[in-house]
């Protein structure tokens, strides 16, 4: 992908034959394993540090609830998916999961792979410093990894520019699989006390009480909690940030929660074409409004046939 010119690192760790040739003690206190604990983001529930590897001598990501949801069940169980399917689903646009444990307190943790860069809401946040090539080729990214995890059975429902990061030597990394979806073998799947309430003000909220996700970039049938819910869902969340990104602005709009509520069920996105002043590929402004559209049987059905298109898009502009 196109470099985004705006990341300037300045200092990396140098690897030394001191710390990669040196001996394991001959008996290994686990308790000690991690150290130099540093947090980076705190979540709703969660919380999110860096700390060193001792026995491999690297940085990683470490990810445990905080504490007053470290004994909830509901929460526990949410931290244990998320690791597990972050584990079992090895692709180059998902965070690989390390290590899943249990710290001295008895507290689910879980280890990923440290990654420094910029979340997608960080750049669209200076979107005019990003050209269009650039965003959709994260997008096309973000969709390998998502064609990749319905192969497996498992959707993500919690897609939004928060979720993706950018780091400095072109990854994109698709995050947070916490809200993902999976089927047990019979073909049945037992829902984590979903829910958020749609009267409050908030309207960036993840995982509490009545809907998951965030509400604007959420399908119609995602808030209705219909149980038929399908990939397609992805297919509409990964469009809800196209639009954004054409439009400066998101296909759902509204100051409450209601209001945006009513607006994803009912109102017919503006085409970005008749917003913005600059050129859009009519490609790209026909992928996203298709995608958008509120019964998933009139949309793109396959994330494939999506990523093809947008691939087509970038080569038509």
């Amino acid at each position: 992908m196109s470099k985004f010119p705006e990341f300037q690192v300045k200092e990396y760790a140098n690897v030394y034959k001191e710390d990669t040739d040196k001996p394991l003690p001959a008996k290994i206190d686990h308790s000690l394993r991690y150290a130099f604990f540093s947090t980076i983001a705190k979540g709703g529930k969660s919380l999110i540090k860096s700390c060193k590897d001792m026995q491999l001598g690297r940085f990683v990501c470490y990810k445990t609830l905080k504490p007053e949801f470290a004994d909830d069940p509901i929460e526990q169980q949410r931290l244990l998916r998320e690791a597990r399917v972050s584990a079992m689903l090895q692709h180059p646009n998902t965070l690989p999961t390390y290590e899943l444990g249990r710290d001295n307190n008895g507290n689910y943790y879980f280890t990923m792979k440290l990654v420094h860069g910029y979340t997608l809401r960080e750049i669209l946040d200076y979107r005019d410093r990003y050209d269009l090539t650039q965003l959709t080729d994260v997008i096309i990214q973000v969709g390998h990894a998502l064609e990749y995890a319905h192969c497996h059975g498992v959707l993500h429902r919690d897609i939004k520019p928060e979720n993706i990061l950018v780091g400095p030597f072109g990854e994109v990394i698709l995050m947070d699989w916490g809200l993902a979806k999976v089927w047990d073998i019979q073909g049945s799947e037992e829902q984590l006390g979903e829910g958020l309430p749609l009267n409050t003000g908030d309207i960036s909220i993840t995982g509490q009480a009545k809907l998951q996700g965030t509400i604007c970039y959420m399908s119609p049938e995602q808030i209705k909690k219909d149980p038929a819910i399908d990939a397609r869902t992805d297919i509409y969340s990964l469009a809800a940030i196209i639009y954004e990104i054409l439009a400066g602005t998101t296909a759902t709009q509204g100051e409450t929660m209601d209001a945006l509520v009513r607006s994803t069920l009912e109102d017919v996105p503006k085409p970005p074409s008749e917003i913005v002043n600059y050129y859009i590929p009519e490609i790209l402004e026909s992928v996203t409004l298709r995608c958008l559209q509120k019964d998933p049987a009139e949309r793109i059905q396959t994330m494939r046939e999506m990523i093809r298109l947008l691939q087509e898009a970038i080569r038509v502009e």
